[in-house]
């Protein structure tokens, strides 16, 4: 029961061998390279094509690196204003009285149970402790600015003492300056001769003068509206 095979069954196996041989050696030139029978020219022109693609991807990458350096300095850079502008305020706040402050400086009690100091005493002391570089100054419980004025109250009677008129508040004696600085400054400049401790004690009054290492001014003042001055442009 053996198989057999006409003629025509072995040419066509035949036939099949050789187209099979024909298309793996057909696969295998294609597997090569396709560069291996290209022209000197062509090769010559891909490899200036490609170096130059180099070079533009190199050049993008830097220019990239450059912006991203650019970018990051420029946070680093809006990060050291923001800070650089939050302190401007704070200080700005301290200076115009808005925003409480803490630091060493000086407590003056000025008694007065007779009404014989002057509000122009007074405002006096608040000059020299300005002029020895005080930061923060309080007369009582009213925060002092640069444009603070001391005007005259009542008068002292045996019921109730005398009184001064802070920015309009009325303040009562016994007086109490608080401020901010130097302690050893503000001191020396309240004593110095003819001034206002030596007034004050001449006029019949006590006071007692005290340097603090830490103090704490907690009084404020609102912060003004302006009615016609605006934000000069910056350009």
């Amino acid at each position: 029961m053996r198989p057999r095979f006409t003629k025509a069954q072995v040419t066509a196996a035949i036939l099949c061998a050789v187209l099979g041989f024909g298309a793996v050696t057909q696969v295998h030139q294609n597997s090569q390279s396709a560069y291996a029978n290209a022209r000197e020219d062509d090769l010559v022109w891909l490899l200036d094509e490609l170096n130059g693609r180099v070079d533009q991807l190199r050049q993008e990458n830097s220019q990239l690196e450059a912006q991203k350096s650019q970018l990051t300095n420029s946070a680093d850079q809006a990060a050291a204003a923001d800070q650089a502008a939050e302190q401007r305020a704070k200080t700005q706040g301290i200076l115009a009285g808005t925003d409480p402050a803490t630091g060493p400086g000086i407590e003056l009690t000025i008694y007065d149970p007779a009404g014989k100091v002057t509000a122009a005493q007074l405002y006096h002391a608040l000059e020299e402790l300005r002029n020895a570089g005080a930061e923060a100054i309080t007369l009582g419980a009213q925060r002092i600015t640069a444009s603070s004025w001391v005007a005259a109250g009542r008068t002292a009677t045996a019921t109730r003492p005398a009184s001064v008129d802070v920015d309009g508040t009325s303040v009562s004696a016994p007086y109490v300056f608080d401020a901010i600085g130097d302690p050893d400054t503000l001191s020396v400049a309240l004593n110095i001769p003819g001034g206002v401790l030596k007034q004050v004690t001449a006029a019949g009054a006590t006071y007692n003068l005290t340097n603090q290492a830490s103090l704490t001014i907690t009084a404020v003042r609102p912060l003004a509206t302006p009615h016609y001055a605006s934000p000069a442009p910056t350009h």
